[in-house]
């Protein structure tokens, strides 16, 4: 690709290389998928994107969002619900690691004029279709976010399962990620991005955190589900629906079924891989007090008069 031969290059500290684009550093093939969607993806109606920076929860809030729009035909109680047997990375796609010839075969909606996506992308590297025919469209974005610590730490151990580490790996992608030489890094400014599309456009973005999903699920899927368009129903509410939602995408649920817990993915990653701890706070038992304090710093600093606090 001869683009990447003009762009900044850095390897991680697993040895990869990693390419900054649009200001926020990705490797090769996310980044390749990034610029063909620019050029040539185009949106259905009601096309859902589920957006987050790397190891934000993504796998768990992709179940849910999947579970969620497809409750109608696939009951969360349905002994063949989908979720038993394929991983949510194979129900709900990363955009930017799809073809273009794959575009319309993606079938994750009972409403053909809508697919779920999952991405990693910055607000500028969205596909313009998407955001120059917003209005006119229904696509709709939902951002989820972390305790940055915990995102460092989650990626940290990710990568450590799936690359071969070189001595001192934390410390060496500790230096890396503070500078955002991390995949969609930096991650500060992928959070701002989408912060700020929220308030400008609240009808089209969703703006949640991880910690309030853990802390008041019932209260973020109801949320959730008014913000796509399907909110609950007062017979599903009485009938246990969020209950039996909640249950089927726990994180406990969703690491002990076997399809999560062998293969890989087609770019060689262990499906296991995606389920860790999942707890709000783990950084505690893995950042020295000097990294803790340098990252609530930075955070600090970027997100100050933005009304964001993480």
């Amino acid at each position: 690709m001869d683009l990447l031969l003009t762009l900044p290059k850095e390897k991680n500290t697993f040895g990869a290389d990693i390419f900054r684009y649009n200001g926020f550093w990705f490797p090769e093939v996310p980044l390749h998928g990034m610029i063909e969607s620019g050029k040539h993806f185009q949106p259905r109606q009601n096309d859902v994107f589920l957006v987050t920076a790397p190891k934000s929860g993504t796998t768990w809030l992709k179940g849910i969002m999947y579970t969620l729009l497809n409750r109608e035909i696939h009951h969360p109680q349905d002994p063949y619900h989908p979720l038993l047997t394929q991983t949510p990375h194979q129900l709900v796609p990363f955009h930017e690691l799809l073809k273009r010839s794959e575009y319309n075969s993606v079938s994750n909606s009972p409403d053909s004029s809508s697919r779920i996506f999952g991405s990693h992308m910055p607000t500028v590297s969205l596909p313009k279709s998407v955001i120059e025919d917003s209005e006119s469209l229904n696509c709709k974005m939902v951002y989820l976010c972390r305790d940055i610590k915990d995102t460092f730490v989650s990626s940290f151990h990710f990568l450590k399962q799936n690359l071969e580490p070189s001595n001192n790996c934390m410390e060496n992608l500790f230096d890396l990620y503070i500078r955002g030489v991390s995949p969609g890094g930096p991650v500060w400014d992928h959070i701002m991005g989408y912060w700020k599309e929220s308030l400008e456009r609240p009808n089209k973005v969703l703006f949640m955190r991880y910690e309030d999903m853990k802390s008041k699920p019932h209260f973020q899927l109801r949320r959730l589900a008014f913000f796509l368009g399907k909110p609950f129903s007062e017979e599903e509410e009485n009938s246990g629906m969020l209950d039996q939602i909640i249950s089927l995408c726990s994180f406990d649920n969703m690491r002990n079924l076997e399809v999560n817990k062998s293969d890989t993915t087609k770019l060689g990653i262990k499906n296991h891989t995606f389920y860790r701890s999942g707890q709000v706070g783990d950084w505690k038992n893995y950042l020295t007090a000097e990294m803790a304090g340098k990252l609530d710093q930075i955070t600090q600093e970027k997100f100050r008069a933005s009304g964001l606090s993480l």
